[in-house]
């Protein structure tokens, strides 16, 4: 599993978040997308890594623009926190 977080510049309220939420989860391989309007940030989640090119084609088609991504580890089969170490 890959967990992807992308800075998005332009966020404002809730329905930048439903935009931005409906937009990336039409991605071919994406299989969650959380939206933290707080931190300007969404995360996706997939099986395998998606081009960062199709993930800031369907956040400028909602509207807004990636401004930076934070690749974050895989998690282990099994693993609640990616450390392999969780029981």
């Amino acid at each position: 599993m890959t967990v992807t977080t992308y800075q998005v510049e332009g966020m404002t309220c809730g329905h930048c978040v439903s935009a931005v939420t409906e937009e990336v989860g039409k991605v071919a391989g994406v299989s969650g997308v959380q939206v933290d309007l707080s931190a300007k940030a969404v995360t996706v989640t997939s099986e395998a890594p998606i081009d960062r090119g199709l993930i800031d084609a369907a956040v400028v088609e909602a509207g807004y623009e990636l401004a930076g991504t934070i690749e974050l580890l895989p998690q282990a089969e099994g693993s609640c926190c990616g450390s392999g170490g969780c029981h």
